[in-house]
Parts: structure tokens; sequence; C-alpha cells
């Protein structure tokens, strides 16, 4: 949920991702925001994903490999704490994710996790009222905890990312001239695939788009593989799921 950030703090966060842009030549997007937290606060890399409750679920962009990774697999499994800050709408936050005192929910994405280099992650929810915009993510290859102050601007560096999707002023694309942040080659092409592909789950299983979808992440977790690659061999015809496959509820 967007927080009352004092003006000098909102604005000088601002400045930050005015920079970014600055530096890439195009207008601010959600894009910059990842860079500039990343440089302004103790953690190796940052990620957002846009989600909605009525449609699937898209990684939006990454500063490195790491964080594109933890944002599809966090949207693959349906866990972890990306996901739960969506839900709950507060930010959630993991230091250590070795300490074993995470929620037992999050077992295999923590494992996944440090598998991918990650050892914290923070999320906090892009909210206005009741409209969600999706998850800003940051992690660090070590544990690390935000002291007030880093804790006040990451929100604000939040707020900021949730001003820019509500406003439509997001340029998606834009980040795919700086190859250091690892967007995906063709975001727009990207989340239409996952649209469609779940568009064709529910005429193939006779299901809704919310179960569509998580038998989509099922299958992509069962194979190992990533959900933009399940989604393509749906849509291309190479993969057709049984009705009567097992359901959505044994996923972990």
């Amino acid at each position: 949920m967007v927080a009352v950030i004092p003006a000098r703090r909102s604005e000088r966060v601002q400045a930050l991702v005015a920079e970014q842009a600055a530096l890439r030549g195009a207008r601010a997007g959600v894009v910059d925001v990842c860079a500039a937290a990343v440089a302004a606060l103790p953690v190796g890399g940052a990620g957002v994903s846009a989600m909605s409750r009525g449609r699937a679920s898209h990684p939006l962009c990454g500063t490195d490999t790491v964080s594109l990774q933890l944002e599809e697999l966090q949207l693959t499994l349906g866990e972890g704490p990306c996901v739960e800050a969506f839900l709950l709408g507060s930010t959630v936050l993991c230091p250590d994710l070795l300490t074993g005192e995470l929620p037992r929910s999050w077992a295999v994405f923590a494992d996944a996790a440090l598998a991918a280099g990650a050892r914290a992650v923070f999320a906090f929810p892009l909210q206005l009222g009741a409209i969600s915009a999706g998850v800003l993510d940051l992690y660090s290859g070590s544990s690390v905890e935000l002291d007030a102050e880093e804790m006040a601007d990451a929100m604000a560096f939040a707020d900021t990312a949730t001003l820019l999707l509500l406003d439509a002023r997001i340029d998606e694309t834009a980040c795919a001239d700086r190859p250091d942040l690892a967007p995906f080659d063709d975001l727009g092409g990207y989340r239409a695939e996952i649209d469609q592909a779940t568009g064709i789950l529910m005429v193939q299983l006779d299901v809704g788009v919310e179960e569509a979808f998580v038998r989509l992440r099922a299958h992509a977790y069962a194979q190992g593989a990533r959900l933009s690659a399940v989604a393509a061999d749906v849509v291309a015809h190479r993969l057709h799921l049984a009705p009567d496959a097992p359901s959505p509820d044994a996923e972990p």
C-alpha cells in the first residue's frame, strides 16, 4: 500500500529514479525504480512483477539474472515473499533464508532461491487503495537487515513504482537497450503469450481463468521449465494438458 512518505524523501527517491531514466534516455519506468533502489540500498538486485487476482501475473523487469529468476520462480511456484506480499497487501521481510523461521509454505521457494544465489528477500506490495498493481522485490546474496531509514527509502521506491504503473507511464520495452538490466527480450509478447496460453487451457480443460493459470504454473513446476516456455508450447499446440490431470491442489 502506498505509505505516507515525507515530501523530502519522496522527492529524493524520485530524483534518483529520474537520474536512472536519464541514463537510458527514456521516460521513467519501474526498470529505473529497480536500478535506483539497488544503487541506494544494501541489496544486490531488484525486480518488479505485475500481479492481478483476475488474470495471469507477469515479471516486468529485473536488474540481473538472479532477480529475474526470483520473480519467475515465485510466480511459477505460487509461493514466496512476493506472492505473500501481494495477497496480504503488506511488506514481507526475509533477511535470511537460512534462519529456519520462514513460513512452511515457502519451503520449495526458499531452496530454489538459495540455489539461485539469494540469501535475503524483501517484498513490497505496489498498492493504492483497493488497487493492487504488483510487487517490488529486493534481494541480497548475503544475510542483511534493512534499518529504519533504509526501510523508509524502500517504501518510497515502492510508492514511486506504484504511481508509475497506475499512471501507465511505464516504458516496459525501453529496458531492452540496457543489457545489464537483463530484461525479457519481448515483454509485451511474453505477457500476451501467457494470457493466450491461459485462454487456450480454459477451453481445453473447461475451467476458469484462475484454475487455468494454476494448471499452467503446475505443469511448468513439474517439468522444471520456465513458465514462458510452457506457455509457448501451449500456444503452438505442442502441449495439451489432460482434463483429468492431477488437481492443482496437489501443486507444491
